[in-house]
């Protein structure tokens, strides 16, 4: 398989397995142990994760790795308010704005990016991460026309997810320099 298509197909696998654990998993438990929770935005969101972690490996190749499962995602959830400007407006959001930063942190000498010659900057990658969510949260939710309490919710279950996937991964990393 080429790369750009393995690229591609795995990105957005893990696109849609973390949004179909997060939807059909995650809410359905946060929703009863917080059923007064007022948000419809999970606390705990892995694709936020999947994103980040796409355009730090990937590179701007994300943006066209990840869009084939975010539109999935989104047809799923909305059916044909896909096409809607708003949701069509999200879909671009979601899949362009993690490499945007980190193509501007590079641009202002902060290369994030994984080398290998040196060990990644987890800090580096979850600031952008949370620099991302804030950025996202604010023009999702105005492309949404959201109240305000869905910008904090929006922010805990992206850092969370993040932060999770970002955990995994790094424990995926020392098991794999043990065993080389």
């Amino acid at each position: 398989m080429h790369r750009w298509a393995s690229d591609t197909f795995y990105a957005s696998l893990a696109y849609i397995a973390a949004s179909f654990l997060t939807f059909e998993v995650l809410m359905p438990l946060q929703n009863i142990f917080f059923p007064e929770y007022p948000s419809h935005a999970s606390l705990l969101f892995l694709p936020h994760g999947v994103r980040v972690l796409a355009a730090w490996l990937l590179g701007w190749r994300a943006i066209f790795a990840l869009l084939p499962g975010v539109v999935i995602v989104f047809a799923l959830i909305g059916g044909w308010d896909v096409l809607l400007p708003s949701r069509l407006l999200a879909i671009t959001i979601a899949v362009t704005i993690v490499p945007a930063v980190f193509y501007t942190c590079k641009a202002l000498g902060w290369d994030l990016f994984p080398r290998s010659d040196r060990k990644p900057c987890w800090l580096c990658v979850m600031g952008v991460g949370i620099i991302t969510s804030v950025l996202g949260s604010i023009l999702t939710n105005a492309a949404f026309g959201s109240a305000p309490a869905e910008y904090i919710a929006f922010l805990i279950g992206d850092i969370s997810g993040l932060l999770f996937l970002m955990l995994g991964l790094h424990f995926a990393f020392r098991m794999a320099e043990k065993h080389s």
